[in-house]
Formats: C-alpha cells, structure tokens, sequence
C-alpha cells in the first residue's frame, strides 16, 4: 500500500508550486488541502505540525516539512525510502 501524501497549500505560493511540481514529476499521488480561504484551518495545520509556512507536507500524518525539506529528500533518496519505492 503506498503512503498517503497530504499538502496544505495557499494559491499564490511558489513553494507550493514547487513542491507539487515535484510530486507530479515523480508521479507521487497526493492530496491538496488549499487554506487560502481557511484562516482557522491554517491556525489548526501550524498548530498540529509546528511548521509555520506552507506548504505543510504530511506522509502519513507524519511531517516531512515544506518545499525544501521535500527536494533534500529527493535529492538525498529518503523520499524513495520513505515512499517504499
């Protein structure tokens, strides 16, 4: 079974849309949660991770972090680790 990727977004986010485009490039399926529209909701997510920007990328509802936190993974190959690829 592959792990469930999670992805709080805002729309006008250029981290996020680095880290989508990552994803789809690795065909990585994932969830998209857009919290522009959500300020409470954006509360909850920094709340619950610790982690103050988006986007707030969850592996099985475990943090992995944000854009860059996703491309060292990559880079180093734990994102293939983490994925069971």
């Amino acid at each position: 079974m592959n792990p469930r990727v999670v992805m709080y977004t805002t729309r006008y986010c250029g981290y996020c849309e680095r880290a989508r485009r990552l994803l789809r490039a690795r065909g990585i399926a994932f969830d998209e949660i857009d919290l522009t529209r959500d300020p409470a909701g954006r509360r909850r997510v920094i709340a619950q991770t610790g982690h103050p920007t988006v986007p707030v990328i969850l592996l099985d509802g475990e943090l992995i972090g944000g854009s860059d936190e996703l491309h060292a993974l990559d880079r180093s190959g734990e994102l293939d680790q983490l994925l069971g690829a």
